[in-house]
């Protein structure tokens, strides 16, 4: 499938972009200073004016922009910023050289009334270009789809079938490639433990050819919109703007977000206080990389830094060690469940003892929170929904075990290679 180059937002619509991402993010703004200098940049260009106090305005801009880079680099907010104002520059022809004085606001025009779309154009789905399947050539395999999901504890399970428990608190992306970018932020469940479990997510989804506008999705704890960050459910105003779309499944609890131009399903709920994320994604938007991007960090592609790993075998043996030792005192754990009462009300929703089922048992003895036990089940459920391999769906410790052994094995072999290479180009030298 040829992608083609990304269209060009235009300066109304980059302007309304970061104006929701830093409203979105006020602790980040505050941290950031940049909240100040975003406000007068919209207030100055929000109504038209001549090409050169607009560039004057974007100047001044970017300059706020560059200021925040010790405090907000890594941060998503900031990094949307920085690829806006390029944008912009490139389509205005702007000079990054010039004067950057801040021009006079302007008291924005009332907007305008969003445009009537005859019921031809509601009912259409857009160009074959904006539907993934049907843009491949003809006589070709079809996609292979990969899932990623991140719930609970928090629990993952990358593309490439790895499952994981991990701190990772604090903000941390999963996906990031030339169609979108996904990032979280995980907060203690308990103060003072390890466990951490989602309270926010924001999805950027990139503007695409005549297909989508960029669009932003933001959820947080009690709060799990029905719309983009814009009030949109769907792509924007382009021809195939009904190829991305916002789908309410229940409301408060469970969002659907369907990308078909680029072959994807995102699957937001929030069961408890926490957020659980899920995705079906085909390979080659999964393996699309922008220029110079190693994607080391992204969670969902590579998995959690060993740093951040939890070996929850090891906690459930001693939980389960504890549990020996405390059978005739009668005693339950710190939060409330024994390793025996955990397992019991895990098996209500979760039969089989795969690595979903021990992920419960540990979320329960960690935080004592019983609306783990639906995450677990549900992020199960997403599974069978999105999961292109239904032989797979199911994940055992000895698979787990299995896929860390092939992983040092490569590695093994990679250290082999490489001293092999030099070995011999040290004897041709000689």
């Amino acid at each position: 499938m040829v992608m083609g180059e990304r269209g060009r937002p235009s300066a109304l619509e980059v302007c309304r972009v970061l104006a929701v991402l830093f409203s979105l993010f006020p602790s980040v703004s505050l941290q950031c200073k940049i909240l100040k200098c975003n406000s007068e940049f919209w207030a100055s260009t929000s109504n038209a004016g001549p090409e050169e106090e607009f560039c004057t305005a974007l100047r001044a801009y970017n300059s706020c922009v560059r200021r925040t880079a010790r405090t907000c680099r890594g941060d998503l907010t900031y990094h949307s910023a920085q690829h806006g104002i390029e944008d912009l520059m490139s389509q205005h022809n702007c000079s990054k050289e010039g004067p950057t004085s801040h021009p006079r606001t302007r008291t924005p025009l009332p907007p305008a009334p969003p445009p009537v779309m005859t019921d031809s154009q509601e009912r259409s789905d857009g160009p074959e270009v904006c539907h993934y399947e049907r843009s491949l050539p003809r006589n070709t395999a079809p996609p292979n789809y990969t899932h990623c999901g991140f719930f609970g504890d928090p629990h993952l399970r990358t593309f490439g079938d790895d499952f994981q428990t991990c701190k990772v608190e604090g903000a941390w992306p999963l996906i990031h490639n030339k169609y979108l970018s996904v990032q979280v932020t995980n907060t203690p469940v308990v103060p003072g433990s390890f466990a951490t479990a989602t309270s926010k997510l924001t999805i950027i989804f990139k503007n695409f050819q005549e297909c989508v506008d960029q669009k932003m999705y933001h959820a947080e704890t009690d709060e799990l919109p029905a719309a983009f960050a814009d009030g949109s459910k769907n792509g924007g105003d382009r021809y195939g703007a009904n190829t991305l779309r916002v789908v309410e499944k229940v409301p408060g609890q469970h969002v659907e977000i369907q990308a078909r131009y680029i072959g994807t399903t995102i699957v937001v709920r929030q069961v408890g206080r926490y957020l659980t994320f899920a995705v079906r994604m085909p390979e080659e938007v999964v393996n699309s990389v922008e220029e110079g991007d190693n994607q080391d960090l992204y969670l969902c592609l590579h998995g959690c830094p060993a740093n951040q790993r939890i070996d929850f075998r090891n906690f459930r043996a001693r939980a389960a060690e504890a549990h020996s030792v405390s059978r005739t005192r009668s005693s339950t754990g710190a939060h409330g469940f024994t390793y025996q009462s955990a397992k019991t009300k895990c098996k209500e929703r979760l039969p089989v003892e795969d690595l979903y089922f021990h992920s419960c048992v540990f979320d329960l003895l960690s935080s004592g929170d019983i609306n783990f036990t639906m995450a677990a089940y549900y992020a199960f459920e997403d599974v069978k929904m999105l999961h292109s391999n239904s032989k797979r769906y199911h994940i055992f410790e000895k698979d787990a075990e299995m896929n860390g052994a092939e992983q040092k094995g490569r590695n093994l072999l990679s250290v082999f290679l490489v001293n092999l290479l030099a070995v011999l180009l040290w004897t041709v030298c000689l």
